[in-house]
């Protein structure tokens, strides 16, 4: 047992070395993203690679193999759900897919990567994809490698991605919830386009001043408890949650003086994300008990505060008055139900993070098929702007304009994220069942939103979510929060409790 205390210790002080690798990575991930000059990205690409490497070969070296072995035959581990089993069962499991995976690869992934999204930037701005094409291309070479070193060339090489994300999760069983999903939530789409109510959204478009929309986004990001002492607000094409871990968050947003609801629902979402890295267990910082479960749960958090409690009626009894101040012109004249109506209008759009809550995860659904069949080389890169156009029309009856609000609109595949994308729908999931039990268990939770207090929701997740860390997998996390499996009723329940409040419709019964 000494031994094996010893080992264990050594193991984790290598794990907290190694943090410190990644977290100077995350930094230069957020300035490449915001502050980076054009012309660094080729020295920054070094960068990470070396990183990369460097990270990789500490972590898959053999004395930590060795403490693992020792951890693993000791009484450090009788109780599964400790601190030290913990730690050492998420450490072997990243350790033994990080073994199998070169590191020479690591480093050409993480160099690729930086050099592809600086690419996928500029054919974004003159929206042409050809610019990009090339780097797509490399980028799903390298993670076809990459996948068939972790599958050791057995099973789906989706799979293989996907366990980097979401532990746990397969293709398959993303078929199944997307297939649970898919029939009602296009019959709830078609039964409010039907309706004869139509939302006022055009209020959203006058003129909001960029000063006023940031200095009322960092207000509501603060009131629901994102720390700027430990945190910071900044701008990037694509809006993104990133930085060195719990003391030092970096979250972006882009504004649209012309709009109202992109920026100011994305700092919500953003701020989700933001909160749950700065509500990990501090002192288990840099090992799995310290760290976020998955993407997923990820999700759920940047969700539930963006679209549950943002976009519900609650929450502008408190704001909505301050936004008026903040916007006489444009809001001056407005009635608070018209802007509640406004913000959770639902229409067909193309663009996947101005979508609102009805539509958005048919948008997943076109990027989970596209990304799967790219891999697999069913769909060629080449091919991609058409087959992304056919996927729209088939699931939301639209046609992109140009390829800037197609294939292009999402940063995720520049950066080699395959297998990303299918979190965010189970993120919708997981924060439905997560905010229904926050309302059970927390009565007067609307009184404490419109009086601006959202402190007990975010101490429940504090207490339930963010404090647990890797403790538990997301399924078994889901069913100890919530008492019940992951399924699309409670999403489903909230959907059709909003279009029947706002559009007089009720749909989406078919099972």
């Amino acid at each position: 047992m000494p031994d094996a205390l010893s080992d264990y210790r050594a193991l984790i002080t290598e794990l907290k070395q190694i943090y410190l690798l990644n977290s100077i990575s995350g930094l230069l991930g957020w300035d490449e993203r915001t502050y980076m000059p054009p012309g660094g990205s080729g020295l920054r690409a070094d960068q990470s690679s070396m990183l990369a490497r460097m990270s990789h070969e500490r972590f898959t070296s053999a004395k930590v193999g060795d403490w693992l072995a020792s951890a693993q035959e000791s009484e450090l581990v009788r109780d599964p759900l400790s601190d030290a089993a913990v730690n050492v069962r998420e450490t072997r499991r990243n350790y033994d897919r990080a073994k199998r995976v070169p590191g020479e690869l690591v480093e050409e992934m993480a160099h690729t990567e930086v050099l592809s999204q600086q690419a996928w930037a500029e054919a974004k701005k003159r929206s042409d994809f050809t610019i990009f094409r090339p780097w797509l291309e490399k980028v799903l070479v390298l993670k076809r490698r990459q996948a068939v070193c972790l599958s050791g060339g057995k099973g789906s090489l989706y799979d293989a991605l996907l366990e980097d994300y979401e532990p746990g999760e397969t293709a398959d069983h993303l078929r199944a919830v997307f297939a649970d999903l898919r029939g009602p939530l296009v019959e709830l789409v078609n039964a409010v386009e039907s309706s004869d109510r139509k939302s006022p959204a055009h209020i959203l478009e006058r003129n909001f001043p960029v000063a006023k929309q940031e200095q009322l986004a960092r207000m509501a990001s603060e009131a629901v408890g994102f720390d700027f002492s430990r945190g910071r607000l900044d701008v990037s094409v694509h809006p993104f949650c990133g930085g060195c871990g719990p003391t030092d968050v970096r979250i972006t947003t882009r504004y649209d003086e012309s709009y109202f609801g992109d920026a100011f629902f994305g700092v919500l979402h953003e701020s989700g994300h933001g909160m749950y890295v700065q509500g990990l267990p501090p002192e288990h910082c840099g090992t799995p008990r310290g760290s976020d479960l998955s993407l997923g749960i990820h999700e759920s958090q940047s969700r539930l505060w963006e679209n549950f409690v943002g976009r519900g009626r609650a929450f502008w009894r408190f704001f909505f008055p301050k936004a008026q101040a903040m916007f006489p012109e444009a809001l001056g004249n407005v009635s608070p139900d018209d802007f509640y109506f406004a913000i959770n209008d639902v229409r067909r759009s193309p663009i996947r993070t101005e979508s609102d809550e009805f539509t958005y995860n048919l948008h997943i659904m076109i990027r989970f098929e596209l990304e799967e069949t790219l891999l697999t080389r069913d769909l060629a890169a080449a091919d991609l702007p058409a087959a992304w156009g056919e996927k729209m029309r088939k699931y939301l009856g639209i046609t992109p304009s140009d390829d800037a609000h197609g294939c292009l609109q999402d940063v995720h595949w520049s950066g080699g994220g395959i297998g990303y994308f299918p979190t965010y729908t189970l993120g919708n999931l997981y924060a439905a069942q997560f905010f229904q039990t926050a309302r059970r268990e927390l009565p007067g939770l609307d009184d404490s939103f419109a009086d601006g207090d959202f402190r007990p929701l975010l101490d429940w997740l504090r207490k339930n979510i963010h404090s647990q860390g890797r403790k538990f997998t997301p399924a078994q996390l889901v069913r100890r929060v919530t008492g019940n499996d992951l399924s699309a009723e409670a999403l489903l329940a909230h959907l059709r409790g909003k279009s029947a409040e706002l559009y007089g419709v009720t749909a989406g019964n078919s099972e």
